[in-house]
């Protein structure tokens, strides 16, 4: 099994605030580290950072470097091979289409958040759906509040939230990436 045909995304742009504001959130170096060795751990070939700062974007380039060339690369060749994996766009739109090079299939845009929404999918069908397809499907992954509502609009597939055992539904953003991978890639994924 190949992950040729899904990329992930985290999107630090459209994005809301704790006051349900449209803003570009803040990178965070765990996030970069822990969700490329998930996707790479997952077959994924690319995992995208999406933010309209060029100082964010500089700032997650600089950090990918650090790990693929020189001192660091040296010091953990297996986190360089999870970075290597890394591309930093400025929007969702740039990412899909650097996704759709190498496929005759137009890209689906997958999206998720914590809250329910009608119409979505288990994280076990949309497994099934990606393990019997050769179309490409880029999954985003919103960070501050979530993505926007018009990210959900605007996507092909809505995924049903990944939930606990309570009431709390707070989890972060590398946690739930792991967790979403597992249950869609992961070889012992059972369809529920």
């Amino acid at each position: 099994m190949t992950g040729n045909n899904l990329a992930i995304a985290l999107v630090h742009h459209p994005v809301y605030n704790k006051h349900h504001e449209v803003v570009t959130s803040a990178l965070t170096n765990l996030d970069q580290h822990d969700i490329a060795r998930s996707a790479k751990t997952f077959g994924l070939d690319r995992f995208y950072i999406v933010t309209p700062s060029e100082v964010q974007r500089k700032l997650a380039e600089r950090i990918s470097g650090h790990w693929q060339e020189g001192w660091g690369a040296g010091y953990n060749p297996d986190r360089k091979e999870a970075l290597d994996i890394v591309r930093v766009t400025p929007s969702i739109a740039t990412a899909v289409n650097d996704f759709q090079s190498g496929f005759s299939k137009p890209v689906k845009v997958v999206v998720t958040g914590a809250a329910t929404r009608s119409g979505s999918i288990t994280l076990a069908s949309f497994g099934t759906l990606l393990q019997n397809s050769d179309q490409p499907f880029l999954l985003l992954l919103g960070t501050g509040w979530g993505l926007t509502d018009e990210c959900f609009t605007a996507a092909d597939i809505v995924l049903k939230p990944i939930t606990g055992s309570g009431s709390y539904n707070h989890l972060s953003v590398r946690s739930a990436a792991a967790i979403m991978l597992d249950r869609i890639r992961g070889i012992e994924r059972e369809d529920t």
